[in-house]
């Protein structure tokens, strides 16, 4: 089935991430405006300064047409900025958010830029050897609800969950050239849009 993903295309590693879309299998544009935004069957909210990126969706418009696309079948994957920006609580911060995934994020958490690292992550429904994880100022999450689902963890806190239509980690799959976490999101557009059609 044909689907087009959209990035979310205010701040952070948009050609990267179409670049990991296609290398999935897929198709993906940038996205700016609402009107690009109802022409995508999911998206992806990449990583960046999440203050910022919150204050750019209410600026655009967006933040509401994108809080509804769970509502309207389309999913949507966060990574690091885009992570902090789907979950309901961000720790010690008030700062503009979507609001949809039940957890609660801490930003920042592993350290600044020079504590950034890299590691070897089993996720569960990703079959083979384990998938390199980017971590640069990453965020990780201190609570989740039952419904949320942990597919990967690190030094003890969930960093790969899933919730319905929304798939969220702390680290940047797309600064690999491993396409299985986006092959992942990839199938749950898929099959989102199935039942939309159906």
């Amino acid at each position: 089935m044909s689907v087009l993903i959209g990035v979310l295309a205010l701040q952070g590693d948009v050609r990267e991430h179409i670049a990991a879309v296609e290398r999935a299998g897929g198709q993906a544009v940038p996205v700016k405006t609402r009107e690009e935004l109802a022409r995508v069957d999911g998206l992806i909210i990449p990583g960046g300064e999440s203050t910022t990126v919150g204050k750019l969706l209410d600026r655009f418009g967006l933040m509401d047409p994108v809080r509804a696309l769970p509502q309207e079948g389309k999913p949507i994957f966060g990574t690091c900025t885009g992570m902090i920006l789907l979950a309901k609580e961000i720790e010690q911060s008030e700062q503009p958010r979507l609001g949809l995934l039940d957890v609660t994020v801490r930003r920042n958490a592993f350290g600044r830029q020079v504590d950034s690292f890299e590691e070897d992550l089993p996720i569960a429904g990703i079959e083979g050897a384990p998938v390199r994880a980017v971590f640069i100022r990453a965020p990780y999450i201190t609570h989740v609800a039952p419904e949320v689902e942990v597919l990967a963890e690190t030094h003890g806190h969930p960093v790969l969950v899933r919730e319905g239509a929304l798939l969220a980690a702390a680290f940047h799959p797309e600064l690999t050239d491993d396409p299985r976490i986006h092959r992942l999101f990839l199938d749950m557009v898929e099959h989102a849009k199935a039942q939309r059609d159906a």
